[in-house]
């Protein structure tokens, strides 16, 4: 059984209530072409997506991002830094903190309408104070409408990639979107995904019959795999890559073939240091193999102000879901793939 709560007014009434500046504006459509750019290899930049599992406290994040944008400044001429701010967090076992969007505290209930204007403040404030736009993780579609005007690179996680509705939403997003593999690893349902994604679609989105023109910036996310016990296989490998690449080959219809690289989740068991070993790896296979470089356009690295993680929001920038690196390594890590791509 259902129980209303409050009113949650329209994307429209709450964009009109806490607009995006003409100044973020401006800077948004900056960024969102140098991320599309990196997609369609009109620019050879590299993507690096990066910052904490969850966005669970807004000044942690903005000190993080502020980082990030003084950072952005030395590395820009070969990166293309793209903060995490993931207001969405998806629970294996559908209960626990489900991030910002639901819980504006972690420490207490949901309140869905505070963490939508938390949620729209926070990113305004991180792209005037560090001129950068973010990335988040699509969880919910019908919340996407909330968010548009302010982000600049979309995730559909493991669990949403075989989800009709997150393939049609993703379909009718003008900027990057990264499909990861499903927990099984299947690559023909991570390419089907993709297909769908890059295809016109037309469907029910809120209260109105759209039409879409198909997103020819869709494309994998290598995130690793679980098999049948639960055990975590990794999935960035030469190999597996490659075969991405055989299977974009093979599938009429795509444009743009590109993989992004998650160093995290079941790539490294969620062990947060093998993060720096694999993003090294990549790096190593890059220089290597032309083909590899060609279709690797970036990596995805969870990292916070402090390493590791926490159960309840007791030390400030760290995280309170999966383990992160710290800033220190983060930092050397951003350092040494500008140096090396």
């Amino acid at each position: 059984m259902f129980h209303k709560g409050q009113l949650i007014p329209s994307s429209e009434e709450i964009k009109e209530q806490q607009p995006l500046p003409a100044e973020g504006k401006k800077i948004k459509a900056e960024r969102d072409a140098l991320a599309r750019d990196v997609i369609t290899g009109k620019s050879d930049k590299f993507l690096v997506i990066v910052g904490p599992c969850s966005a669970h406290e807004p000044l942690a994040v903005l000190e993080y991002v502020r980082r990030l944008g003084r950072l952005s400044e030395k590395v820009e001429e070969k990166l293309v830094l793209i903060p995490r701010i993931y207001t969405n967090k998806p629970r294996t076992k559908g209960v626990g903190y489900k991030g910002m969007f639901s819980q504006p505290d972690p420490e207490h209930g949901e309140d869905i309408l505070k963490g939508i204007r938390t949620i729209r403040d926070l990113h305004i404030r991180a792209i005037a104070e560090s001129g950068l736009t973010a990335a988040d993780e699509m969880l919910y579609p019908e919340n996407f409408a909330y968010v548009d005007d302010l982000i600049t690179y979309n995730t559909v996680g493991a669990r949403s990639s075989e989800n009709q509705m997150h393939r049609l939403v993703a379909s009718g997003i003008d900027t990057p979107v990264g499909i990861k593999n499903p927990m099984s690893g299947s690559i023909p349902v991570l390419i089907n995904s993709v297909y769908a994604a890059q295809s016109p679609q037309v469907f029910k989105y809120h209260r109105w019959q759209v039409s879409t023109d198909g997103n020819p910036y869709a494309h994998c996310i290598l995130r690793g795999r679980v098999d049948n016990y639960g055990n975590d296989i990794a999935n960035y490998h030469y190999e597996t890559v490659m075969q991405i690449a055989e299977s974009y080959a093979s599938m009429d219809g795509i444009t743009n073939p590109a993989v992004v690289i998650d160093a995290n989740h079941s790539n490294s068991g969620k062990r947060f240091k093998q993060q720096i070993r694999i993003v090294k790896e990549v790096l190593q296979n890059r220089a290597c193999d032309g083909d590899f470089q060609r279709i690797v356009k970036g990596v995805m690295i969870e990292s916070f102000l402090e390493e590791g993680s926490q159960p309840h929001d007791i030390v400030f920038g760290k995280s309170i879901t999966d383990p992160c690196l710290g800033w220190a390594d983060t930092e050397r890590l951003i350092l040494e793939i500008a140096e090396n791509v």
